[in-house]
Protein backbone atom coordinates (compact mmCIF):
# COMPACT_ATOMS: atom_id res chain seq x y z
CA UNK A 1 0.00 0.00 0.00
CA UNK A 2 1.63 3.56 -1.20
CA UNK A 3 1.50 5.39 2.19
CA UNK A 4 -1.15 8.96 1.80
CA UNK A 5 1.89 10.82 3.19
CA UNK A 6 5.61 10.24 3.61
CA UNK A 7 8.63 11.77 4.87
CA UNK A 8 12.26 10.72 4.17
CA UNK A 9 14.92 11.94 5.61
CA UNK A 10 13.69 15.68 5.98
CA UNK A 11 15.55 18.08 7.81
CA UNK A 12 14.55 22.09 8.58
CA UNK A 13 16.93 24.60 9.54
CA UNK A 14 16.16 28.43 10.80
CA UNK A 15 19.56 30.10 10.27
CA UNK A 16 22.28 28.20 12.44
CA UNK A 17 19.29 26.64 14.35
CA UNK A 18 18.11 23.19 13.69
CA UNK A 19 14.40 22.48 13.77
CA UNK A 20 14.36 19.00 12.36
CA UNK A 21 17.26 16.72 11.26
CA UNK A 22 16.81 13.31 9.48
CA UNK A 23 12.73 12.86 10.47
CA UNK A 24 11.22 9.57 8.41
CA UNK A 25 7.73 8.58 8.67
CA UNK A 26 4.57 7.66 6.87
CA UNK A 27 1.09 7.68 7.20
CA UNK A 28 -1.14 4.99 5.27
CA UNK A 29 -5.51 5.33 5.03
CA UNK A 30 -7.48 4.60 7.89
CA UNK A 31 -4.88 4.59 10.27
CA UNK A 32 -4.07 7.07 13.21
CA UNK A 33 -0.29 8.22 13.66
CA UNK A 34 0.57 9.57 17.30
CA UNK A 35 3.68 12.49 16.59
CA UNK A 36 4.95 12.91 20.13
CA UNK A 37 7.40 15.06 21.90
CA UNK A 38 8.01 17.56 24.92
CA UNK A 39 7.67 21.19 24.19
CA UNK A 40 10.15 22.18 21.84
CA UNK A 41 10.56 18.78 20.10
CA UNK A 42 10.04 20.19 17.01
CA UNK A 43 6.28 18.99 16.42
CA UNK A 44 4.95 22.25 15.24
CA UNK A 45 7.97 22.89 13.45
CA UNK A 46 7.26 19.50 11.20
CA UNK A 47 3.28 19.76 11.39
CA UNK A 48 4.06 23.27 9.53
CA UNK A 49 6.41 21.75 6.78
CA UNK A 50 3.33 18.71 6.23
CA UNK A 51 0.74 21.41 6.04
CA UNK A 52 3.06 24.26 3.41
CA UNK A 53 3.61 26.97 5.85
CA UNK A 54 7.59 25.76 5.61
CA UNK A 55 9.23 24.05 3.42
CA UNK A 56 11.76 21.72 4.32
CA UNK A 57 15.74 21.89 3.33
CA UNK A 58 16.49 18.61 3.04
CA UNK A 59 15.23 15.18 1.97
CA UNK A 60 12.11 14.28 0.27
CA UNK A 61 8.42 14.36 1.03
CA UNK A 62 5.57 12.13 -0.84
CA UNK A 63 1.85 12.22 -1.40
CA UNK A 64 0.47 9.45 -2.55
CA UNK A 65 4.08 8.33 -3.91
CA UNK A 66 4.41 11.73 -5.82
CA UNK A 67 7.44 14.04 -4.29
CA UNK A 68 5.98 17.15 -3.29
CA UNK A 69 7.22 20.23 -2.23
CA UNK A 70 4.33 22.74 -1.39
CA UNK A 71 4.74 26.55 -1.55
CA UNK A 72 1.47 27.24 0.59
CA UNK A 73 -1.05 26.09 2.60
CA UNK A 74 -3.51 25.73 -0.35
CA UNK A 75 -0.85 23.34 -1.84
CA UNK A 76 -1.56 21.37 0.88
CA UNK A 77 -5.40 21.42 0.81
CA UNK A 78 -5.04 20.95 -2.93
CA UNK A 79 -3.30 17.35 -2.14
CA UNK A 80 -6.20 16.36 0.67
CA UNK A 81 -3.57 17.35 3.50
CA UNK A 82 -6.12 19.35 6.46
CA UNK A 83 -4.60 20.89 9.39
CA UNK A 84 -6.76 21.66 12.46
CA UNK A 85 -4.32 23.79 14.61
CA UNK A 86 -5.11 24.79 18.15
CA UNK A 87 -6.96 27.64 17.74
CA UNK A 88 -9.76 26.52 15.24
CA UNK A 89 -9.50 29.14 12.63
CA UNK A 90 -13.19 29.67 14.36
CA UNK A 91 -14.91 33.02 15.32
CA UNK A 92 -16.85 32.87 18.36
CA UNK A 93 -19.85 34.97 17.60
CA UNK A 94 -20.49 33.34 14.59
CA UNK A 95 -23.06 30.51 13.93
CA UNK A 96 -21.37 26.91 13.68
CA UNK A 97 -22.78 26.60 9.75
CA UNK A 98 -21.17 29.84 9.14
CA UNK A 99 -17.97 28.58 10.49
CA UNK A 100 -18.09 24.95 9.15
CA UNK A 101 -18.48 26.85 5.46
CA UNK A 102 -16.26 29.71 6.58
CA UNK A 103 -14.42 30.95 3.38
CA UNK A 104 -16.07 27.97 1.19
CA UNK A 105 -19.75 29.96 1.71
CA UNK A 106 -22.50 28.01 -0.09
CA UNK A 107 -24.40 30.34 -2.37
CA UNK A 108 -27.82 30.56 -4.61
CA UNK A 109 -28.93 32.89 -6.97
CA UNK A 110 -27.18 34.47 -10.22
CA UNK A 111 -25.00 37.56 -10.76
CA UNK A 112 -26.17 40.21 -8.68
CA UNK A 113 -28.72 38.07 -6.93
CA UNK A 114 -26.44 35.87 -5.39
CA UNK A 115 -26.97 35.32 -1.52
CA UNK A 116 -25.37 33.16 1.03
CA UNK A 117 -27.38 29.51 0.93
CA UNK A 118 -28.26 29.82 4.93
CA UNK A 119 -30.55 26.44 4.48
CA UNK A 120 -28.12 24.58 2.85
CA UNK A 121 -25.33 25.48 5.00
CA UNK A 122 -27.64 24.70 7.94
CA UNK A 123 -28.24 20.93 6.65
CA UNK A 124 -24.83 19.82 5.53
CA UNK A 125 -23.65 21.30 9.19
CA UNK A 126 -26.24 19.48 10.93
CA UNK A 127 -25.47 16.15 8.88
CA UNK A 128 -21.98 16.27 9.38
CA UNK A 129 -21.91 16.81 12.87
CA UNK A 130 -24.50 13.88 13.49
CA UNK A 131 -22.00 11.65 11.65
CA UNK A 132 -19.17 12.36 13.90
CA UNK A 133 -22.07 11.35 16.94
CA UNK A 134 -23.30 15.48 17.70
CA UNK A 135 -26.82 16.33 17.18
CA UNK A 136 -26.87 19.95 17.16
CA UNK A 137 -30.14 21.77 17.73
CA UNK A 138 -29.30 25.13 15.99
CA UNK A 139 -27.08 25.57 13.60
CA UNK A 140 -27.11 28.75 13.75
CA UNK A 141 -26.28 29.12 17.24
CA UNK A 142 -22.89 31.08 17.97
CA UNK A 143 -19.68 28.55 17.72
CA UNK A 144 -18.61 30.06 21.07
CA UNK A 145 -21.31 28.57 22.56
CA UNK A 146 -19.86 25.09 22.11
CA UNK A 147 -17.84 22.90 24.72
CA UNK A 148 -14.04 22.90 23.83
CA UNK A 149 -14.90 19.18 22.71
CA UNK A 150 -17.79 20.10 20.47
CA UNK A 151 -15.36 23.02 18.69
CA UNK A 152 -12.56 20.27 17.70
CA UNK A 153 -15.38 18.52 16.37
CA UNK A 154 -16.99 21.12 13.92
CA UNK A 155 -13.02 21.61 13.15
CA UNK A 156 -12.90 18.10 11.97
CA UNK A 157 -16.24 17.36 10.27
CA UNK A 158 -15.40 20.54 8.39
CA UNK A 159 -11.91 18.94 7.77
CA UNK A 160 -13.68 15.56 6.68
CA UNK A 161 -15.89 17.18 4.56
CA UNK A 162 -14.00 19.21 2.12
CA UNK A 163 -12.35 16.07 1.05
CA UNK A 164 -9.24 15.25 3.06
CA UNK A 165 -7.18 12.56 2.69
CA UNK A 166 -4.70 13.53 5.77
CA UNK A 167 -6.18 14.59 9.18
CA UNK A 168 -3.45 16.52 11.16
CA UNK A 169 -4.46 17.53 14.67
CA UNK A 170 -2.30 19.55 16.64
CA UNK A 171 -3.03 18.83 20.44
CA UNK A 172 -6.34 18.92 20.32
CA UNK A 173 -6.92 17.37 23.72
CA UNK A 174 -4.26 19.66 25.34
CA UNK A 175 -6.56 22.53 26.98
CA UNK A 176 -9.52 20.13 27.58
CA UNK A 177 -10.55 18.10 30.32
CA UNK A 178 -11.09 14.34 30.90
CA UNK A 179 -14.07 14.07 29.22
CA UNK A 180 -14.30 16.55 26.43
CA UNK A 181 -10.73 15.11 25.56
CA UNK A 182 -12.63 11.38 25.56
CA UNK A 183 -14.86 13.15 22.83
CA UNK A 184 -12.19 13.85 20.73
CA UNK A 185 -10.38 10.53 20.82
CA UNK A 186 -13.78 9.26 19.78
CA UNK A 187 -13.95 11.54 16.57
CA UNK A 188 -10.36 10.38 15.94
CA UNK A 189 -11.37 7.06 15.89
CA UNK A 190 -14.18 7.73 13.63
CA UNK A 191 -12.12 9.59 11.21
CA UNK A 192 -10.27 6.59 10.96
CA UNK A 193 -13.35 4.41 10.48
CA UNK A 194 -13.86 6.85 7.23
CA UNK A 195 -10.74 5.67 5.55
CA UNK A 196 -8.73 8.98 6.09
CA UNK A 197 -5.24 9.15 7.69
CA UNK A 198 -4.80 10.83 10.91
CA UNK A 199 -1.72 12.80 12.22
CA UNK A 200 -2.23 13.27 15.96
CA UNK A 201 0.13 15.79 17.74
CA UNK A 202 -0.02 15.42 21.55
CA UNK A 203 2.35 15.18 24.43
CA UNK A 204 0.12 13.53 25.97
CA UNK A 205 1.16 9.40 26.08
CA UNK A 206 -2.12 8.66 27.87
CA UNK A 207 -4.20 10.54 25.20
CA UNK A 208 -2.10 8.92 22.32
CA UNK A 209 -1.91 5.59 23.32
CA UNK A 210 -5.80 4.47 23.23
CA UNK A 211 -6.41 5.38 19.38
CA UNK A 212 -2.84 5.15 18.04
CA UNK A 213 -2.10 2.43 15.10
CA UNK A 214 1.63 3.79 15.28
CA UNK A 215 3.92 6.12 16.89
CA UNK A 216 6.75 8.92 16.24
CA UNK A 217 8.76 10.40 18.99
CA UNK A 218 10.51 13.20 17.98
CA UNK A 219 13.14 14.28 20.94
CA UNK A 220 15.29 18.28 20.61
CA UNK A 221 14.21 17.94 16.94
CA UNK A 222 15.65 14.17 16.17
CA UNK A 223 13.43 11.38 15.78
CA UNK A 224 13.85 8.54 18.50
CA UNK A 225 11.98 6.12 16.39
CA UNK A 226 8.74 5.02 14.95
CA UNK A 227 7.08 1.93 16.32
CA UNK A 228 3.78 0.39 15.93
CA UNK A 229 1.45 -0.11 19.50
CA UNK A 230 2.03 -3.94 19.31
CA UNK A 231 6.06 -2.72 20.00
CA UNK A 232 6.38 -0.69 22.40
CA UNK A 233 4.08 -0.42 26.13
CA UNK A 234 2.58 2.76 27.66
CA UNK A 235 5.29 3.40 30.15
CA UNK A 236 7.75 2.55 27.09
CA UNK A 237 6.65 5.38 25.44
CA UNK A 238 6.66 7.64 28.29
CA UNK A 239 10.35 6.63 29.00
CA UNK A 240 11.50 7.57 25.38
CA UNK A 241 9.78 10.82 25.15
CA UNK A 242 11.18 11.97 28.38
CA UNK A 243 14.73 10.94 27.39
CA UNK A 244 15.19 7.50 30.01
CA UNK A 245 18.30 8.78 30.74
CA UNK A 246 17.24 12.15 32.47
CA UNK A 247 14.55 10.16 34.08
CA UNK A 248 16.84 8.02 35.78
CA UNK A 249 19.13 10.80 36.72
CA UNK A 250 16.09 12.78 38.00
CA UNK A 251 15.58 9.74 40.02
CA UNK A 252 18.66 9.29 41.42
CA UNK A 253 18.77 13.15 42.61
CA UNK A 254 15.19 12.95 44.15
CA UNK A 255 16.57 9.76 46.04
CA UNK A 256 19.88 11.83 47.30
CA UNK A 257 17.39 14.92 48.39
CA UNK A 258 15.00 12.43 50.39
CA UNK A 259 18.22 11.03 51.81
CA UNK A 260 20.28 14.11 52.52
CA UNK A 261 16.21 14.94 54.13
CA UNK A 262 16.16 12.13 56.48
CA UNK A 263 19.58 12.85 57.53
CA UNK A 264 19.02 16.18 58.58
CA UNK A 265 15.88 15.42 60.25
CA UNK A 266 17.30 12.57 62.51
CA UNK A 267 20.41 15.28 63.48
CA UNK A 268 17.60 17.54 64.52
CA UNK A 269 15.40 15.62 66.73
CA UNK A 270 18.69 13.72 67.93
CA UNK A 271 19.80 17.51 69.26
CA UNK A 272 18.57 17.75 72.87
CA UNK A 273 16.38 21.57 73.84
CA UNK A 274 18.37 23.45 76.16
CA UNK A 275 16.88 24.09 79.99
CA UNK A 276 13.99 26.31 80.11
CA UNK A 277 15.76 30.08 81.07
CA UNK A 278 19.46 28.79 79.27
CA UNK A 279 20.70 29.22 76.18
CA UNK A 280 22.47 25.95 74.27
CA UNK A 281 25.31 26.27 75.97
CA UNK A 282 24.14 25.87 79.01
CA UNK A 283 24.17 29.49 80.76
CA UNK A 284 21.59 30.89 82.87
CA UNK A 285 20.44 34.79 81.92
CA UNK A 286 21.74 35.92 85.11
CA UNK A 287 25.47 34.37 84.20
CA UNK A 288 25.18 36.24 80.80
CA UNK A 289 24.90 39.15 82.68
CA UNK A 290 27.52 38.48 85.18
Amino acid sequence: MTPLIEVDGISKYFGQVIALKDISMSVDAGEVLCLLGDNGAGKSTLIKTLSGVHQHDEGRMLVEGEEVKFNSPRDALDRGIATVFQDLAMIPLMGISRNFFLGREPTKGVGPFKRYDAAHADRVTREEMRGMGIDIRDPSQPVGTLSGGERQSVAIARAVHFGAKVLILDEPTSALGVKQAAVVLRYIARTREQGIGVIFITHNVHHAFPVADRFTILRRGQSYGNFSKDEVTREEVASMMAGGEDMETLSAELAEFERTDAEEAGSAAGTPEPPEGRDPAGNTQEEERS
